[in-house]
């Protein structure tokens, strides 16, 4: 999907951009944690680049929107005719605590 010339001077670029311009800076702030990690233990690498994903089959693992594998929404149209909600997680305490909550938050005005 991207030019190898490219993806080899990004590389390239990523490394300096590494050893000086990040060094210097967590020289000074060093990061909170180790390691970052998603809700799903899955760890955050630092910056993600175009190297990430050089190897993309864009119509079988993005596809377009409204279409799946959905990853860029469920609707063709993504939120230019309907707002971006937050969705909850679910299992907060019981069955019945999660749907109380449930229930509770659309009250407030929430979309789902």
């Amino acid at each position: 999907m991207y030019d190898k010339q490219k993806l080899a001077e990004l590389a390239e670029n990523k490394d300096k951009w590494e050893e000086t311009t990040l060094h210097k800076t967590l020289s000074r702030f060093p990061e909170r944690k180790e390691q970052f990690i998603t809700t799903s233990s899955e760890p955050i690498k630092r910056l993600y680049t175009p190297l990430d994903v050089a190897d993309l089959d864009y119509q079988q693992h993005l596809g377009m929107p409204g279409e799946y594998p959905y990853t860029r929404g469920v609707h063709a149209s993504m939120y230019r005719g309907r707002p971006w909600t937050t969705r909850m997680f679910a299992g907060f305490g019981t069955a019945e605590e999660t749907n109380a909550r449930y229930k509770y938050l659309l009250e407030q005005g929430n979309m789902g």
